[in-house]
C-alpha cells in the first residue's frame, strides 16, 4: 500500500500530470463557458443566471454539480411566472470558494444571501437539490423572516448513520486529496463521468443531452473535485448541529423525494426531516432516483407551486399543464 501511495504521490507532482490537467480544465471551460452574469461578495465572484418574471425563487443545485443542472429544462417551466435565480454554489461552477468556511452548508447560505441581496431578491422561495437542500434549510434558518418558503428536493438534510466510502473517503485523505484530482483531472476519460452519472440518476435513465449539457467536464476540474470533495466529507457535522434545530423552523416546507433514491436514501432523510419539521409537506415519488428535476420535473414544479401558494406569493395554483395530442 505504502509502494502504491509513493507512485501516485510521485505521479501527482508530476509536470506533465500538472500541465495536462491544466489544459483540460481549459478545453472543459472553453466548450461549456459560464451561461449567466458575475457578482462580486467580498471580493469574491458568484456565477448566477436570472430569468423570467415574478415571486423570486432561488435555485441551489447538489454536489458535484452547477446551474446548468437547472437550465436544462426546469428554468423553462417555472419563468413564466417566477423570477428564476439560479447560483453556482461556493466552490463549484464558475463561483469562487469562499475560503476556510466553503464546506459549511451555514456559510454557503449566508454567502448567497449576500449575493441574493445585491439582485434586490427579495422574500424568495429557496429550493435546494441534494446538498443544495442542506444550504436550503440554512438559508431558511439564519433568515426565516425574510424567507417565503422552503423547497427540498432529494435533500441530504439528516445526520446519517455510517462512514462515506469509496472515492470521497480517499480524497479525504492528505495523499488523496494532493494526488487524487489531478490524476483523474489528467487521465480520467468522459466516459467515467457518464457512468458516475449513470449512477445518480439509477433507476432512471440520464436524459437525453443532459450530459453534455451540464458539462461534465467542469466537475472534473482539480479545484472542482476538491471543494466538492470536502464540502461532502464535512457535511455530516453541520447536519447533527442543523437538525437540533429544525423544529423552530415554521416556514412553509415542501418536501420531495424519490422512493428509489439510492445516493440520499429519502427514509434516512426526507422522512425525518418531515417529521422534525413543523410545516413540512412530504412528497414521496414511487419510482423515482435522486434526479426528480429530470425524471418528474412536473412534481418539482408544483412543490414549488404549492409553496408559493402556502406562503401567499400564488393567490392559486396554476392550471396543470395539458397532455400534448396523439
Amino acid at each position: 500500500m505504502l509502494g502504491i501511495a509513493s507512485l501516485f504521490a510521485a505521479l501527482g507532482g508530476c509536470a506533465l500530470i500538472d500541465a495536462r490537467a491544466t489544459q483540460r480544465e481549459r478545453n472543459f471551460e472553453t466548450t461549456h463557458p459560464p451561461s449567466g452574469q458575475f457578482i462580486e461578495v467580498d471580493g469574491r465572484r458568484v456565477h448566477v443566471l436570472i430569468a423570467g418574471e415574478g415571486p423570486d425563487l432561488v435555485l441551489l443545485h447538489g454536489a458535484s454539480g452547477n446551474l446548468r443542472d437547472f437550465t436544462f429544462d426546469l428554468v423553462d417551466r417555472l419563468q413564466d411566472r417566477y423570477r428564476v435565480i439560479a447560483f453556482d454554489r461556493p466552490g463549484l461552477g464558475f463561483s469562487d470558494d469562499i475560503g476556510a468556511q466553503n464546506h459549511s452548508p451555514i456559510s454557503q447560505a449566508e454567502f448567497l444571501r449576500h449575493a441574493a441581496d445585491q439582485l434586490d431578491v427579495r422574500n424568495p422561495i429557496v429550493m435546494g437539490h441534494s446538498y443544495g437542500g442542506a444550504v436550503a434549510l440554512a438559508w431558511g434558518m439564519r433568515a426565516p423572516s425574510e424567507t417565503a418558503a422552503l423547497v427540498v428536493v432529494s435533500g441530504a438534510t439528516e445526520p446519517w448513520p455510517g462512514e462515506l466510502e469509496g472515492w470521497y473517503r480517499f480524497v479525504g485523505t492528505p495523499i488523496g486529496n494532493r494526488v487524487g484530482p489531478p490524476l483523474l483531472t489528467a487521465l480520467a476519460p468522459m466516459s467515467l463521468g457518464d457512468r458516475i452519472m449513470a449512477g445518480i440518476f439509477a433507476p432512471d435513465p440520464v436524459p437525453e443531452g443532459y450530459s453534455d449539457h451540464i458539462g461534465v467536464g467542469l466537475a472534473a476540474r482539480r479545484a472542482n473535485y476538491r471543494n466538492n470533495a470536502r464540502q461532502i466529507t464535512q457535511l455530516r457535522p453541520f447536519l447533527r448541529v442543523m437538525s437540533r434545530r429544525y423544529e423552530d423552523l415554521d416556514l412553509p416546507v415542501e418536501i420531495l423525494h424519490g422512493a428509489d433514491d439510492r445516493v440520499v436514501p429519502a427514509r434516512i432523510h426526507a422522512m425525518p426531516l418531515a417529521r422534525d419539521l413543523p410545516n413540512a409537506n412530504l412528497t414521496i415519488l414511487p419510482g423515482v432516483g435522486h434526479m426528480p428535476q429530470h425524471s418528474d420535473p412536473q412534481a418539482v414544479v408544483d412543490a414549488i407551486d404549492r409553496a408559493a401558494l402556502r406562503a401567499g406569493l400564488l393567490a392559486s395554483l396554476p392550471a396543470a399543464p395539458q397532455a400534448a395530442p396523439n
